[in-house]
């Protein structure tokens, strides 16, 4: 019995991408942060575009992979704090819907920046390599893996 605990959760970070909204929430924030960047004077559309997509995968790389744990108690015996809210996510099964949300999004940005951008060498080099560090920590191999010790404990 959870005396005090208002959620039925063990976990409510497995679940929370999944709540009503988050998506379409998700979608827009990404939206006006491309539209907040567009209206600096001095970023041309291809600098807007490589800009939009590196911050969304900065964050996206931040929250999901790299800060590990939860903000709320949980009664399982501290083993969410050990992982990330990516392996957290809809208790570590694979290839949930929001799990392909949350792989195709930063796909469809990159499409996106790549396009406007005019598939331009440095732009193109910069969309690429933010892609990937976010593409790579995704992959059902990696789940629980942390290589060469980073974010262990």
């Amino acid at each position: 019995m959870n005396v005090g605990v208002a959620h039925s959760e063990v976990n409510p970070n497995t679940r929370v991408m999944n709540s009503r909204g988050m998506w379409l929430t998700y979608a827009l924030g990404v939206g006006l942060l491309h539209i907040v960047l567009l209206s600096i004077p001095f970023f041309s559309v291809p600098v807007a575009w490589t800009l939009t997509n590196v911050i969304h995968n900065l964050g996206m790389y931040v929250f999901l992979h790299a800060v590990k744990g939860t903000p709320f108690e949980t009664p399982d015996q501290g083993k969410a704090r050990l992982l990330t809210h990516w392996e957290q996510l809809d208790y570590g099964v694979q290839f949930t819907s929001s799990r392909k949300f949350f792989t195709i999004s930063p796909i469809i940005l990159y499409f996106l920046a790549s396009f406007y951008t005019k598939y331009d060498p440095t732009h193109f080099i910069l969309n690429t390599a933010s892609l990937l560090t976010v593409l790579i920590p995704k992959l059902p191999q990696l789940h629980g893996v942390r290589i060469f010790g980073i974010n262990k404990y």
